[in-house]
């Protein structure tokens, strides 16, 4: 799948993985999970190619405001400028 026989980042061990990842685009996010190859170290995901320009087109989609192929989730929120600890900051 790679070309890295190691962790590009710190020279650590891959293995794969299915992971969870958010794709954000404009004020829409997208959850989603994919197979990618995860640094036992430090964590560091590795994904293909095609899984990459999937993302583009996802983020570019949600940008758009899009929708198809996209079902509705849940709902997401951020916190207030009236939220108690002032080190937390709203998204948007």
């Amino acid at each position: 799948m790679m070309p890295f026989e190691k962790c590009p980042v710190c020279g650590g061990v891959l293995e794969m993985k299915q992971v969870e990842k958010l794709l954000r685009g404009g004020v829409n996010t997208v959850s989603l999970k994919v197979t990618a190859e995860v640094c036992q170290h430090c964590g560091e995901r590795l994904y293909a190619e095609d899984v990459v320009k999937s993302f583009e087109e996802i983020r570019s989609k949600l940008q758009k405001q899009e929708f198809t192929h996209f079902r509705a989730l849940g709902q997401s929120f951020t916190i207030d400028e009236e939220w108690p600890n002032k080190s937390l900051n709203p998204t948007a």
